[in-house]
């Protein structure tokens, strides 16, 4: 059998064969990380949705939410790169698992956070137990998937954010809305407090549904074995296997951690002030923000798999990002100028949300194509470490900016700047050949 497809030359009659073995790892596995990065996205931010009613109970100011909401991805930032050598060594059935189920136990020490010493270290010990997961399963992907179909994989996965977004709006705008003052709690921490339960749940479930690899898989046949490993065996030998320390020295790893930055700096100011800017529009009740929160998210979720799909067919990365980019930046600018319209904003916000989801998608073919092994498990979590301090910058800067000015205006204006820079760091810095695929 050839592995000539790894290029896009297999022959009809094996290329089915391809598809539908690949069809049965995705349905096997794709619709259960999915749900788990759901819960992991929803958990990060609904720290968002608490602060509507957190901050005057606890007395807190923008900047201190700011920082604890930010201080996760200092912690998130120290403990990456380990987390992700540990599950190269060890496994990522029960990594993945250990990481859910430590995170669920203080989301739900969030619901006792009284001041703002203990706000700063949950939200750090939160970011400690998470680190590892999004690039584990970035790393855990690679292990069944080739780089020509990873894009429209990568996209179905990450679907879970804009999905915890619409979930999120929904489910916290009730709580906090419903719950409010049930058994003497308020509203923003029965939100912790329920959704720190599915969290528990599913992590459990993972000890007994995820394999470590394609070996180990009892629903496949085989021959099917056999074949997703010869496509996964062709393509390592067009990598990178080098050592830890070569992934820390290469150039493109870098820049693909600044551009991660620029792009994460406008997902977490978008995710952690969304229902903040929805208010400022002049929305007072939690519930009707958390059910506009849902819209931009809900049409991300078409966005993302439509570029995704398209990147992966067109084997075009770079305009693909760089446009992207382009309309987060313009949609966070619209937002702006038009806050004194609530429905213009959320027609802004919504292009924002869709520049944004289709980021990440096509981002992650970029290192995953460039590097295997070791080196792999090292650079992709290089990447998101760094690109993840914008998760302390961004909120952080917000709140400040928030406090100094009256407005988020000016927030927003810095945070577009970065998705710019972003885009055109990607056009004009990774190369048509930089990886297997452009």
């Amino acid at each position: 059998m050839t592995t000539s497809g790894i290029a896009g030359g297999i022959p009809a009659g094996l290329q089915d064969a391809d598809d539908a073995t690949y069809a049965r790892v995705t349905r096997r596995l794709i619709p259960f990380l999915c749900l788990c990065f759901v819960i992991a996205f929803l958990d990060r931010v609904n720290v968002s949705f608490a602060k509507l009613q957190m901050l005057e109970d606890l007395q807190f100011s923008e900047t201190i939410y700011g920082l604890g909401a930010g201080i996760f991805f200092v912690a998130y930032f120290l403990f990456e790169v380990p987390s992700n050598l540990i599950m190269h060594r060890v496994g990522a059935r029960r990594w993945i698992a250990r990481i859910m189920i430590t995170w669920a136990l203080l989301t739900a020490a969030m619901a006792f956070v009284r001041g703002e010493t203990a706000f700063y270290f949950v939200r750090f010990l939160l970011g400690a137990a998470e680190a590892g997961f999004f690039p584990g399963i970035i790393l855990y992907l690679t292990y069944w998937y080739p780089a020509r179909r990873r894009s429209r994989i990568t996209a179905l996965f990450m679907t879970a954010i804009p999905i915890a977004g619409v979930l999120g709006g929904l489910i916290s705008g009730w709580i906090l809305e419903f719950m409010n003052g049930l058994q003497g709690l308020a509203g923003w921490q029965w939100l912790f407090l329920v959704e720190a339960l599915p969290s528990l749940l599913i992590g459990i479930s993972v000890l007994f549904y995820l394999e470590d690899g394609i070996a180990e898989a009892r629903w496949l046949t085989v021959a099917q074995k056999q074949l997703l490993q010869r496509r996964i065996d062709a393509e390592s030998q067009e990598k990178s296997h080098h050592s830890i320390g070569s992934a820390f020295r290469h150039p493109l790893v870098w820049l693909l951690a600044l551009v991660y930055f620029g792009s994460s700096m406008g997902q977490y100011g978008f995710g952690f002030w969304l229902p903040s800017i929805i208010r400022a529009t002049g929305v007072s009740s939690t519930l009707e923000i958390g059910l506009l929160s849902a819209i931009p998210y809900a049409f991300g979720i078409a966005a993302m798999l439509l570029v995704g799909r398209s990147s992966d067919r067109t084997g075009e990365r770079r305009w693909h990002y760089g446009l992207s980019a382009l309309a987060a930046a313009a949609g966070l600018v619209g937002a702006v100028v038009w806050r004194d319209s609530t429905a213009a904003a959320l027609v802004a916000l919504t292009v924002a949300s869709m520049g944004l989801q289709c980021l990440a998608p096509v981002f992650w073919t970029l290192p995953t194509g460039l590097l295997g092994g070791v080196a792999a498990a090292a650079g992709i979590a290089v990447i998101n470490a760094i690109g993840n301090l914008a998760g302390f910058v961004s909120p952080y800067l917000m709140g400040w900016i928030k406090d100094t000015t009256g407005t988020t205006a000016v927030g927003m204006f810095v945070i577009a700047g970065f998705l710019l820079l972003a885009g055109v760091l990607v056009v004009i810095g990774v190369r048509p050949d930089s990886t297997p695929h452009r």
